[in-house]
């Protein structure tokens, strides 16, 4: 059905049909739209109008294009949470309605590094427990996780059953999370995390860095959460003084 003319510009009506089409089901997450030909000639309209509506589609992270391949439809974000909002990965998981899991990769025992030595009340002569993980929402993998905590709050490093680090630091010290001190990167393909949350190329990540307090105001707990970001997406309340 062709693109009926209304007071609009062109790309614009295009891009209401393609979204619908998106919203009707016509075209799934990650399905791959029909060529540009094709497109043009199911809208009547010209090759430029259709680019231009593609174009502002991918900007609105709605579409997204691989050079040589094709344009495919973005998957919308199923995690959503405000990044005001303190909750750990277990717990934005379960708000959405799935199940969490982890998957081990490693737990070590090493030297405190400079940046630790700053972040935690210890010394040269303590450890850290560094625990790197994979988070999973039924069974597909959604966030790497490097947690680092220090031997003289944690004589036990957590294990293959603790899967919220906020959990198990409650159950240990008898203390919760109160708050914590945040750090956003986005961040594109990598090399080492990618591939283990299975993400082709264009799919970007978000590196949230978290130092934990407790309610005695105690460092306890080093995160680095790599989040996928067509899996999760965050908000944030802003207001004037």
């Amino acid at each position: 059905m062709k693109i009926k003319t209304d007071t609009r510009l062109l790309y614009l009506q295009v891009m209401d049909r393609i979204k619908q089409d998106i919203e009707n089901g016509i075209y799934l997450p990650h399905h791959k739209l029909p060529s540009e030909y094709e497109l043009s000639k199911i809208f009547g309209v010209s090759r430029a109008t259709l680019r231009e509506a593609l174009r502002v589609l991918e900007e609105e992270n709605i579409l997204v294009r691989r050079h040589g391949v094709g344009t495919f439809v973005k998957p919308k974000p199923i995690f959503r949470t405000g990044i005001e909002q303190l909750s750990s990965v277990s717990e934005m998981i379960v708000d959405a309605g799935k199940e969490p899991g982890t998957i081990f990769l490693s737990s070590k025992l090493l030297v405190p590094t400079k940046e630790d030595l700053k972040s935690f009340t210890i010394t040269e002569d303590d450890r850290m427990h560094v625990v790197e993980r994979i988070r999973t929402a039924n069974g597909e993998p959604v966030v790497y996780c490097i947690d680092k905590l220090p031997t003289n709050y944690f004589k036990q490093v957590p294990s293959y059953e603790d899967h919220s680090f906020f959990t198990f630091i409650k159950k240990e010290t008898g203390r919760n999370i109160e708050y914590s001190s945040a750090r956003i990167e986005p961040i594109g393909y990598h090399d080492k995390v990618s591939p283990l949350l299975q993400c082709e190329p264009d799919v970007s990540l978000l590196l949230i860095e978290q130092l934990h307090f407790d309610d005695l105001n105690r460092a306890v707990l080093h995160s680095y959460n790599y989040f996928r970001a067509d899996q999760f997406s965050f908000n944030v309340l802003r207001k004037r003084n």
